[in-house]
């Protein structure tokens, strides 16, 4: 028998949280729900959970506030923001916290469960995948443990982060095109999404920075291109 998903839902509309709740298990999901920020950190550190819901707004502590604190326990678990507000800066906001996707308010519970299958899929098919490892002069990304190294440098990447480095890797020196990356990690050319993905790009420049030779360029009107020491590079030097 296949292990019920755990998913962690914050929200302190008390209404709105215990049908949410109620809809998710009926869908077969195990949900535990919390009323405000504090409560679902503290109820986060005592349970392993598969992928979070979280409201942006809310009491004691908000919900971006709680999903930093979330990250530095577990950078690679989803998170599906839920917002009232359909600004771009709190969209945005949302995204630098490590959101893999958001839903405003008021939104089709349907919705939201064809959203939460289709991250699942996604970590699924990243996890079942072999190992591969990219290695460009003193980098070295594991594309399944999620982890940078530049020099004595590691950094555990978010699941965002990582599916878009894994894209720029696989692309290096070449062209990746900027509605491609978005169909294959967003799986919607949006606005929104665009400018969540330019977050995530400066993000990977600033980890990229140790490592002179390695940078991530814009390409007007295109994509993105990683630029990496080739063998020829190496042959110059000697």
């Amino acid at each position: 028998m296949e292990e019920k998903l755990k998913i962690f839902l914050c929200e302190d509309d008390e209404n709105l949280g215990m049908l949410l709740r109620e809809y998710l298990q009926a869908k077969g999901f195990d949900t535990d729900l919390f009323p405000d920020g504090e409560a679902g950190f503290k109820g986060f550190v005592k349970t392993k959970y598969d992928l979070c819901i979280v409201d942006v707004m809310m009491p004691k502590k908000d919900g971006v506030t709680l999903v930093k604190e979330i990250r530095q326990i577990n950078s690679e678990i989803p998170v599906i923001f839920l917002t009232a507000k359909n600004m771009k800066e709190d969209v945005l906001e949302g995204f630098k916290a490590g959101a893999d996707d958001y839903i405003t308010k008021p939104f089709s519970m349907e919705e939201l469960v064809l959203r939460i299958e289709a991250i699942i899929r996604r970590v699924k098919g990243k996890k079942s995948k072999e190992q591969q490892v990219y290695s460009f002069g003193s980098m070295m990304f594991d594309t399944q443990k999620q982890i940078l190294t530049i020099g004595d440098i590691q950094t555990k990447l978010t699941t965002k982060e990582s599916e878009l480095l894994s894209l720029l890797c696989a692309h290096a020196n070449d062209i990746l095109e900027r509605n491609h990356a978005l169909k294959q990690i967003w799986e919607e050319d949006t606005y929104f999404n665009a400018r969540s993905m330019d977050v995530y790009i400066t993000k990977l420049r600033k980890l990229l920075k140790p490592e002179p030779n390695i940078e991530i360029i814009n390409i007007h009107g295109k994509g993105y291109k990683l630029i990496v020491p080739t063998e020829e590079d190496d042959k110059s030097e000697l």
